[in-house]
């Protein structure tokens, strides 16, 4: 009987804007993200600007959860609603891990899975993007919210799989050469595998969504 009298009641519909301005910031952050694994001199700019749009995301998380905290009747429910914007902040979060790694290490060249793996992080925040405004009507959007949500576990395995061939390659490359480069890049590999394994739990956050309100 709530369920239905809720369905009846005005929503708050602000959540949707924010959720789409921290998708946008997902997405330049990925940009710089893959701007960055370029390498070269200007590794740092690029760097400095993933960390900018880190945080330009984290102000956007707390108004989400404050909003939650002040609106009466929230799009749907108020843990599902944190849940998300949680794990869409944290995917930006791992970019900006990556980031701080490269700076640490002080890395100016990337090899080719790095790289490619950074142009499929891109697709996963364009993904999320495109995701979200389907959310303000879930019951006619349910196909095309699956098909989205499989293509990111599509992409997180990719990203995976690019991780083991990368290692590979990093270990056959200094095996007899500086074992600090072999630590060095296998760090990187996990943090850009992780930036996937965090668009991944968005997915699985938004499929929870639909399945509650479908």
């Amino acid at each position: 009987m709530l369920r239905w009298f809720r369905a009846f009641l005005p929503k708050e519909e602000r959540f949707f804007d924010l959720f789409a301005r921290h998708a946008r910031t997902s997405v330049q952050c990925a940009l710089a993200l893959q701007d960055m694994l370029k390498g070269g001199e200007e590794t740092p700019v690029f760097c400095q600007r993933v960390n900018q749009f880190e945080n330009d995301a984290d102000s956007v998380t707390r108004e989400v959860l404050t909003a939650v905290r002040r609106t009466f009747i929230t799009p749907f429910d108020r843990g599902d609603i944190k849940n998300l914007i949680t794990s869409m902040d944290d995917a930006v979060d791992q970019m900006q891990a990556t980031a701080k790694a490269v700076m640490l290490f002080e890395v100016r060249e990337f090899e080719p899975p790095m790289r490619e793996m950074g142009g499929l992080i891109v697709e996963c925040a364009n993904l999320v993007g495109r995701a979200l405004p389907l959310l303000q009507s879930i019951g006619h959007n349910v196909s095309m919210l699956t098909q989205i949500t499989e293509e990111l576990t599509k992409l997180e395995g990719r990203v995976d799989d690019l991780q083991d061939i990368g290692l590979k390659e990093l270990f056959l490359k200094h095996r007899d050469a500086n074992t600090m480069d072999y630590i060095v890049g296998a760090e990187i590999y996990d943090h850009l595998e992780k930036v996937a394994d965090r668009f991944d739990d968005v997915a699985n956050e938004i499929n929870s969504i639909v399945i509650e309100q479908v």
